[in-house]
């Protein structure tokens, strides 16, 4: 996970998954519709995780 990655996680959620694949892309744009908060937090555990 790069710096880059984090800060663009921070600023727009949905953008920093966009390679991750669709689904990952849709869950992380409704949890940023329902608040933003939730949108980082989803964005940072899609980034950490290995296997994606």
């Amino acid at each position: 996970m790069s710096v880059w990655r984090v800060i663009l996680a921070l600023i727009f959620p949905p953008l920093s998954v966009l390679d991750k694949g669709c689904g990952s892309v849709l869950i992380v744009i409704i949890l940023t519709l329902l608040g933003w908060i939730p949108g980082i937090i989803a964005a940072l555990i899609i980034l950490n995780n290995p296997n994606r």
